[in-house]
Protein backbone atom coordinates (compact mmCIF):
# COMPACT_ATOMS: atom_id res chain seq x y z
CA UNK A 1 0.00 0.00 0.00
CA UNK A 2 1.25 3.91 -0.53
CA UNK A 3 2.67 4.70 2.81
CA UNK A 4 1.84 7.93 5.10
CA UNK A 5 4.23 9.78 3.78
CA UNK A 6 2.78 8.75 -0.13
CA UNK A 7 5.21 6.21 -1.05
CA UNK A 8 3.96 3.47 -2.89
CA UNK A 9 5.64 -0.03 -2.97
CA UNK A 10 4.51 -1.49 -6.34
CA UNK A 11 4.10 0.94 -9.26
CA UNK A 12 2.45 -0.60 -12.23
CA UNK A 13 4.17 1.63 -15.31
CA UNK A 14 1.85 1.18 -18.98
CA UNK A 15 3.87 2.89 -21.42
CA UNK A 16 6.78 2.54 -18.89
CA UNK A 17 9.60 3.25 -21.26
CA UNK A 18 8.28 7.18 -21.75
CA UNK A 19 10.12 10.07 -20.50
CA UNK A 20 6.80 11.22 -17.60
CA UNK A 21 7.02 7.93 -16.99
CA UNK A 22 10.32 6.75 -16.32
CA UNK A 23 10.72 10.34 -14.38
CA UNK A 24 7.99 9.71 -12.30
CA UNK A 25 9.65 6.29 -11.10
CA UNK A 26 12.68 7.52 -10.40
CA UNK A 27 10.91 10.37 -8.02
CA UNK A 28 9.37 7.51 -6.07
CA UNK A 29 12.55 5.68 -5.98
CA UNK A 30 14.86 8.54 -4.57
CA UNK A 31 12.70 8.43 -1.74
CA UNK A 32 12.72 4.86 -0.99
CA UNK A 33 12.31 1.11 -1.74
CA UNK A 34 10.11 0.23 -4.67
CA UNK A 35 9.08 -2.22 -7.65
CA UNK A 36 8.38 -1.10 -11.06
CA UNK A 37 6.25 -3.26 -12.73
CA UNK A 38 7.61 -1.90 -17.02
CA UNK A 39 5.21 -2.68 -18.99
CA UNK A 40 6.22 -1.66 -22.70
CA UNK A 41 6.64 -3.00 -25.65
CA UNK A 42 9.68 -5.36 -26.01
CA UNK A 43 12.88 -4.01 -27.12
CA UNK A 44 16.55 -1.80 -26.55
CA UNK A 45 14.40 0.89 -25.58
CA UNK A 46 12.86 -1.40 -22.42
CA UNK A 47 15.76 -3.05 -22.24
CA UNK A 48 18.10 0.10 -21.26
CA UNK A 49 15.64 1.46 -18.93
CA UNK A 50 14.68 -1.47 -17.55
CA UNK A 51 19.03 -1.65 -16.70
CA UNK A 52 19.34 1.78 -15.68
CA UNK A 53 16.05 1.35 -12.75
CA UNK A 54 17.51 -2.05 -11.42
CA UNK A 55 21.21 -0.36 -11.38
CA UNK A 56 19.66 2.29 -9.45
CA UNK A 57 18.42 -0.45 -6.80
CA UNK A 58 14.52 -0.52 -8.33
CA UNK A 59 13.62 -4.36 -8.13
CA UNK A 60 12.23 -4.61 -12.00
CA UNK A 61 9.45 -6.45 -13.49
CA UNK A 62 8.99 -6.79 -17.63
CA UNK A 63 6.17 -7.29 -19.54
CA UNK A 64 5.42 -7.04 -22.82
CA UNK A 65 2.62 -4.12 -23.90
CA UNK A 66 0.99 -2.69 -27.03
CA UNK A 67 -1.33 -0.24 -26.32
CA UNK A 68 -2.74 -0.70 -30.04
CA UNK A 69 -3.11 -4.60 -29.17
CA UNK A 70 -6.22 -4.30 -26.84
CA UNK A 71 -7.16 -7.87 -27.04
CA UNK A 72 -3.57 -8.33 -25.06
CA UNK A 73 -4.68 -5.72 -22.44
CA UNK A 74 -6.01 -8.43 -19.57
CA UNK A 75 -3.46 -10.70 -19.98
CA UNK A 76 -1.13 -7.62 -19.11
CA UNK A 77 -3.18 -6.69 -16.05
CA UNK A 78 -3.75 -9.92 -14.94
CA UNK A 79 -0.13 -10.52 -15.17
CA UNK A 80 1.20 -7.54 -12.81
CA UNK A 81 -1.71 -8.42 -10.44
CA UNK A 82 0.38 -11.49 -9.44
CA UNK A 83 3.38 -9.17 -8.43
CA UNK A 84 1.54 -7.86 -5.46
CA UNK A 85 -1.08 -5.48 -4.80
CA UNK A 86 -0.82 -2.22 -7.67
CA UNK A 87 -0.24 0.96 -5.84
CA UNK A 88 0.20 2.72 -8.26
CA UNK A 89 -0.55 2.19 -11.97
CA UNK A 90 0.87 4.68 -14.75
CA UNK A 91 -1.09 4.89 -17.96
CA UNK A 92 1.78 7.02 -19.40
CA UNK A 93 1.84 5.95 -23.55
CA UNK A 94 0.62 8.08 -26.35
CA UNK A 95 1.48 9.48 -29.34
CA UNK A 96 1.03 12.79 -31.19
CA UNK A 97 1.80 11.82 -34.57
CA UNK A 98 2.48 14.40 -37.17
CA UNK A 99 -0.41 17.09 -36.60
CA UNK A 100 -1.49 17.45 -40.51
CA UNK A 101 -1.13 14.09 -41.41
CA UNK A 102 -3.16 13.19 -39.16
CA UNK A 103 -6.57 14.16 -40.32
CA UNK A 104 -5.17 13.90 -43.87
CA UNK A 105 -4.17 9.58 -44.09
CA UNK A 106 -7.03 7.11 -42.36
CA UNK A 107 -3.90 4.99 -41.03
CA UNK A 108 -2.30 7.77 -39.29
CA UNK A 109 -5.70 8.98 -37.62
CA UNK A 110 -6.20 5.46 -36.67
CA UNK A 111 -3.49 4.61 -35.07
CA UNK A 112 -3.43 7.70 -32.63
CA UNK A 113 -7.00 7.44 -31.66
CA UNK A 114 -6.06 3.25 -30.83
CA UNK A 115 -3.63 4.55 -28.71
CA UNK A 116 -4.17 7.66 -27.30
CA UNK A 117 -8.21 6.89 -26.40
CA UNK A 118 -8.97 3.47 -26.79
CA UNK A 119 -5.79 1.61 -25.83
CA UNK A 120 -6.51 4.37 -22.58
CA UNK A 121 -9.99 3.42 -22.06
CA UNK A 122 -9.12 -0.47 -22.42
CA UNK A 123 -6.65 -0.45 -19.34
CA UNK A 124 -9.19 1.87 -17.48
CA UNK A 125 -11.79 -0.62 -17.64
CA UNK A 126 -8.82 -3.75 -16.83
CA UNK A 127 -7.48 -1.87 -13.80
CA UNK A 128 -10.85 -0.92 -12.25
CA UNK A 129 -11.79 -3.70 -10.61
CA UNK A 130 -8.66 -4.72 -9.60
CA UNK A 131 -7.93 -1.66 -7.40
CA UNK A 132 -11.75 -1.54 -6.33
CA UNK A 133 -10.83 -4.95 -4.91
CA UNK A 134 -7.82 -3.87 -3.27
CA UNK A 135 -9.64 -1.09 -1.67
CA UNK A 136 -6.72 1.09 -2.75
CA UNK A 137 -4.73 2.24 -5.13
CA UNK A 138 -4.09 5.26 -7.28
CA UNK A 139 -5.03 5.23 -11.31
CA UNK A 140 -2.66 8.13 -12.94
CA UNK A 141 -4.05 9.16 -16.28
CA UNK A 142 -1.50 11.23 -18.39
CA UNK A 143 -3.64 13.37 -20.57
CA UNK A 144 -2.82 17.19 -21.37
CA UNK A 145 -3.98 20.53 -22.09
CA UNK A 146 -4.40 20.02 -25.64
CA UNK A 147 -8.13 18.02 -24.77
CA UNK A 148 -8.90 21.02 -22.57
CA UNK A 149 -10.21 22.78 -25.88
CA UNK A 150 -9.20 21.26 -28.83
CA UNK A 151 -7.65 23.11 -31.45
CA UNK A 152 -6.65 23.42 -34.93
CA UNK A 153 -3.26 22.70 -34.99
CA UNK A 154 -3.66 19.75 -33.21
CA UNK A 155 -7.41 18.85 -33.09
CA UNK A 156 -6.93 14.51 -34.14
CA UNK A 157 -4.69 14.49 -31.25
CA UNK A 158 -6.66 17.15 -28.67
CA UNK A 159 -10.22 14.98 -29.69
CA UNK A 160 -8.45 11.62 -28.45
CA UNK A 161 -7.15 13.02 -24.98
CA UNK A 162 -10.55 15.53 -24.82
CA UNK A 163 -11.79 11.30 -24.94
CA UNK A 164 -9.56 9.95 -22.97
CA UNK A 165 -9.75 12.75 -19.91
CA UNK A 166 -13.36 12.74 -19.53
CA UNK A 167 -13.12 8.59 -19.48
CA UNK A 168 -10.86 9.08 -16.46
CA UNK A 169 -12.79 11.38 -14.69
CA UNK A 170 -16.03 9.71 -14.96
CA UNK A 171 -13.90 6.77 -13.81
CA UNK A 172 -12.61 8.75 -10.91
CA UNK A 173 -16.41 9.03 -9.76
CA UNK A 174 -17.49 5.25 -10.34
CA UNK A 175 -14.92 4.46 -7.80
CA UNK A 176 -15.70 7.22 -5.50
CA UNK A 177 -15.62 5.38 -2.23
CA UNK A 178 -14.33 2.33 -3.10
CA UNK A 179 -11.02 2.83 -1.61
CA UNK A 180 -9.26 3.33 -5.43
CA UNK A 181 -9.17 6.45 -7.04
CA UNK A 182 -8.04 8.11 -10.47
CA UNK A 183 -5.70 11.17 -10.47
CA UNK A 184 -5.45 12.93 -13.90
CA UNK A 185 -3.15 14.88 -14.96
CA UNK A 186 -3.01 17.59 -17.47
CA UNK A 187 0.40 18.87 -18.56
CA UNK A 188 1.37 21.41 -21.08
CA UNK A 189 4.01 21.26 -23.80
CA UNK A 190 6.47 19.05 -21.95
CA UNK A 191 10.14 18.94 -23.08
CA UNK A 192 10.63 14.69 -24.18
CA UNK A 193 11.09 12.23 -26.68
CA UNK A 194 7.38 13.06 -27.82
CA UNK A 195 7.95 16.64 -28.53
CA UNK A 196 11.47 16.89 -30.22
CA UNK A 197 12.48 19.05 -32.65
CA UNK A 198 9.22 21.11 -31.63
CA UNK A 199 9.18 24.78 -30.62
CA UNK A 200 8.20 24.89 -26.85
CA UNK A 201 5.38 26.62 -26.11
CA UNK A 202 4.65 28.97 -23.40
CA UNK A 203 4.44 27.72 -19.86
CA UNK A 204 6.50 24.34 -21.39
CA UNK A 205 7.88 21.82 -17.83
CA UNK A 206 10.56 19.33 -17.99
CA UNK A 207 9.02 15.63 -17.81
CA UNK A 208 10.97 15.83 -14.38
CA UNK A 209 8.35 18.62 -13.41
CA UNK A 210 5.61 16.45 -14.22
CA UNK A 211 6.87 13.98 -12.05
CA UNK A 212 7.02 15.58 -9.34
CA UNK A 213 3.43 17.14 -9.83
CA UNK A 214 2.58 13.42 -9.52
CA UNK A 215 4.45 12.42 -6.45
CA UNK A 216 2.89 15.19 -5.21
CA UNK A 217 -0.83 14.57 -6.19
CA UNK A 218 -1.24 10.92 -5.67
CA UNK A 219 0.84 11.92 -2.01
CA UNK A 220 -2.31 14.52 -1.24
CA UNK A 221 -5.05 12.73 -2.57
CA UNK A 222 -6.02 15.16 -5.55
CA UNK A 223 -7.85 13.68 -8.49
CA UNK A 224 -6.98 16.85 -11.28
CA UNK A 225 -4.19 18.66 -11.68
CA UNK A 226 -2.72 21.10 -14.20
CA UNK A 227 1.36 21.14 -14.56
CA UNK A 228 2.45 23.90 -14.39
CA UNK A 229 -0.48 25.23 -11.83
CA UNK A 230 -0.51 28.27 -13.91
CA UNK A 231 -2.21 26.59 -16.99
CA UNK A 232 -5.48 25.92 -15.38
CA UNK A 233 -6.07 29.83 -15.65
CA UNK A 234 -4.91 29.65 -19.17
CA UNK A 235 -7.03 26.96 -20.35
CA UNK A 236 -10.06 28.49 -18.30
CA UNK A 237 -9.49 31.81 -20.27
CA UNK A 238 -9.44 30.05 -23.50
CA UNK A 239 -12.12 28.11 -22.70
CA UNK A 240 -14.15 30.99 -23.15
CA UNK A 241 -12.97 32.65 -26.33
CA UNK A 242 -15.59 33.04 -28.63
CA UNK A 243 -14.33 30.71 -31.57
CA UNK A 244 -14.38 33.62 -34.68
CA UNK A 245 -11.50 35.06 -32.09
CA UNK A 246 -10.12 31.74 -30.60
CA UNK A 247 -9.23 30.76 -34.39
CA UNK A 248 -7.09 33.42 -35.14
CA UNK A 249 -4.93 32.73 -31.57
CA UNK A 250 -1.70 31.37 -32.55
CA UNK A 251 -2.31 28.18 -31.17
Amino acid sequence: MINSVGQPQTVLSLGGTSDIALATVRAWASRGSLRVVLAARPGPRRTAVAAALVAEGVEVVELDFDAEDVATHAETIRQAATYGDIDVALVAFGVLGDEEQSWQDHTTAMHVARVNYLGAVSVGVLLAPVLRKQGHGVLVALSSVAGERVRRSNFVYGSTKAGMDGFYVGLGEALRGSGARVLVVRPGFVHSKMTEGRDPAPLSVTSEQVAAAIVTGVSDGSDLIWVPRPMRAVMSGLRHVPRPIFRRLPL
